[in-house]
């Protein structure tokens, strides 16, 4: 990780900025935290060390999963978003950070969808943080925990993405500048319908519309929105290996799962449908 990068940080202890010497970040308290070797800064506080990531294996089945392009339409749409409004630029760079970041699929296309921009991955799974840490060289990873303080500055982040991920208002405020837009997006009931009740997945919350603009009211005013559909072909190993990246994969009997999906057609015809929402501060 660039020490410009681990500029834009600050420690999860004291709240100081951090600066990087060597491979190793501290703030003027003298707290410090060493680069992994993968490249990552694990800046989660100790009294979060119980926290359950995502997995080596779910890290895996998400990594093959989005490299079939299969989600291609969500990422294109929050490309074009990230691209639609005149961004605040500091000396000349933009600043944007995804929280949830997961393997840093969609922070990597936003990233280099337009010149000087830089971008910070947070994921509380180190096996997210490792992979998020090799898709670009203008990427920081950064292990933490997002329902805690975010370890960013102030008003450091022009913009921000939160796709399938635990939301923190006030934190997401704190760290975005004045001017700068928060870009969500959340699955609709539509989402994988076909897959839902046969495999046993996880349904989408009726009220996960209202549970977002209950969570951003106040601090956030929305100022677009979108719904991004389309029809995916599935052939028995993707539709593995998008449950395996999903938490439903946390509750499955790996043999019974084999066994549903094998009565599946092939390929099997399934629903993307998400919406994207697009957020400034209040």
């Amino acid at each position: 990780m660039d020490a410009d990068l681990v500029a834009v940080l600050r420690c999860p202890v004291c709240g100081d900025a951090l600066a990087l010497s060597g491979r190793t970040a501290s703030c003027p308290r003298r707290h410090s935290y060493d680069l992994a070797k993968q490249g990552y800064l694990n800046l989660l506080p100790s009294a979060s060390t119980g926290i359950d990531g995502d997995s080596a294996a779910m890290i895996g089945a998400r990594t093959v999963f989005l490299g079939g392009g299969h989600y291609t339409p969500i990422r294109d749409a929050v490309i074009r978003q990230s691209t639609a409004y005149d961004g605040l630029r500091v000396a000349g760079e933009e600043l944007v950070v995804e929280v949830g970041s997961g393997t840093g699929y969609y922070l990597a296309g936003v990233v280099g969808a337009t010149a000087g921009r830089r971008g910070i991955a947070l994921d509380v799974s180190r096996y997210a943080a490792r992979r998020a840490a090799k898709v670009d060289p203008r990427i920081g990873s950064v292990v933490c925990d997002a329902w805690r303080e975010l370890p960013l500055l102030d008003s450091s982040a022009q913009l921000m993405l939160n796709v399938f991920a635990p939301r923190n208002a006030a934190e997401m405020a704190r760290v975005l500048a004045p001017g700068g837009r928060l870009l969500v997006v959340t699955p609709n009931q539509e989402h994988l319908a076909e897959l839902v009740g046969v495999l046993g997945l996880v349904k989408v919350d009726e009220e996960k519309e209202r549970r977002l603009q209950d969570s951003l009211a106040g601090r956030f005013d929305q100022v677009g929105s979108e719904i991004v559909e389309s029809a995916m072909r599935l052939d028995r190993t993707a539709i593995e290996q998008l449950v395996l990246m999903t938490p439903s994969a946390r509750h499955l009997n790996h043999r019974e799962l084999a066994a549903r999906i094998a009565v599946l057609p092939q390929p099997a015809v399934v629903t993307l449908s998400v919406t994207l929402s697009t957020w400034r501060i209040a």
